[in-house]
């Protein structure tokens, strides 16, 4: 980015010049769209004007972003963790996740309909706070309540401190060690998968709306793979938040490489296929593809990952309702 005056503006202009830079490279991609959220970082604490923060802290992405599967058109994930509960901190970082959630809204990045964003108080806490709200969710038996904790144990830090995240997350860990009930609620929370493969093996596409034609990728090929592979990474304790980086991980052990076989480059192929879609107007559009542009053997090889997908989702549900 040139050097010159840094404001949401600039970092828009700049941020909408050079993204399809990317449209050959997700890893390059998911790097740009860091690069512009610490941008806007250095912006907001700066718009404050209430000088450095008061205490250490982590600011965190979540959703695709802290998974690193973004696409072209990405919505805001993200939250706070402080160090000091204290009157001063407390409002520093409440105007600080207020202003990062409008700065990234003006440079690009839509608010986020389910309000996980650092502007929400429930996602900007002191670490210790935070402890007492993951406890808080754990022992809920509310379905909003597992949801949030699937989405936390996404997190991913994107400025300060990075040893917050994993301390928060080795709770949820050690819970479900002792509390084996919280893995099955969290299977319970995905049991559901959108059927596109009908009855003689073909593709289902979306028949009404907007995206008529179109095949939803997000729920029906994505979700599959990233919600059976979170689940397996908590039971395990694996911290990374990638879907491939857990996969890599859970292969290393002897019990789940017959299980995770071939998932990785079925995924990896999958975010090539989300590449494809660089040519959006909403972040929406990033999630239904255009199943006819496709030739007949993407089509076979799309319609082959959305089987293995439903597989492997299928079989690590039947492994965690035995027990194992």
């Amino acid at each position: 980015m040139n050097a010159g005056v840094l404001t949401y503006e600039t970092i828009k202009d700049w941020k909408n010049q050079t993204i399809f830079q990317f449209k050959d490279d997700l890893k390059g991609l998911n790097s740009f769209h860091d690069q512009v959220m610490r941008k806007v970082m250095q912006v907001a604490i700066i718009k404050l004007n209430k000088g450095m923060p008061p205490c250490n802290f982590s600011w965190f992405v979540t959703g695709s972003g802290g998974r690193l599967e973004q696409g072209f058109i990405s919505d805001q994930d993200h939250g706070i963790i402080y160090e000091e509960d204290t009157i001063e901190s407390n409002s520093y970082f409440k105007a600080l996740g207020e202003e990062l959630s409008d700065g990234l809204a003006i440079v690009g990045y839509p608010y986020c309909k389910g309000n996980i964003m650092s502007s929400n108080p429930l996602w900007c806490k002191s670490i210790d706070v935070w402890k007492e709200q993951l406890l808080i969710w754990m022992e809920s038996e509310s379905w909003e309540a597992i949801r949030y904790l699937q989405i936390f144990y996404d997190a991913r830090v994107l400025e300060g401190k990075v040893n917050y995240i994993r301390r928060l997350k080795s709770v949820i860990y050690e819970y479900q060690r002792t509390n084996p009930n919280l893995l099955k609620r969290f299977m319970a929370n995905i049991m559901h998968v959108k059927k596109v493969i009908g009855p003689f093996g073909q593709l289902l596409v979306e028949r009404y709306g907007i995206y008529q034609g179109y095949l939803d990728l997000k729920y029906s090929a994505f979700v599959p793979y990233v919600n059976a592979t979170r689940l397996l990474a908590i039971k395990e304790g694996v911290y990374e938040t990638s879907t491939l980086s857990r996969m890599y991980r859970l292969i290393e052990k002897e019990e789940y490489a017959e299980l995770l076989r071939n998932c990785e480059r079925d995924f990896d192929q999958l975010l090539k296929y989300r590449l494809l879609l660089n040519k959006v107007e909403r972040y929406s559009d990033t999630h239904f593809f255009k199943i006819d542009t496709l030739g007949r053997m993407e089509k076979k090889e799309i319609k082959q990952i959305v089987k293995n997908g439903i597989r492997l989702h299928d079989e690590i549900i039947e492994l965690i309702e035995k027990g194992c």
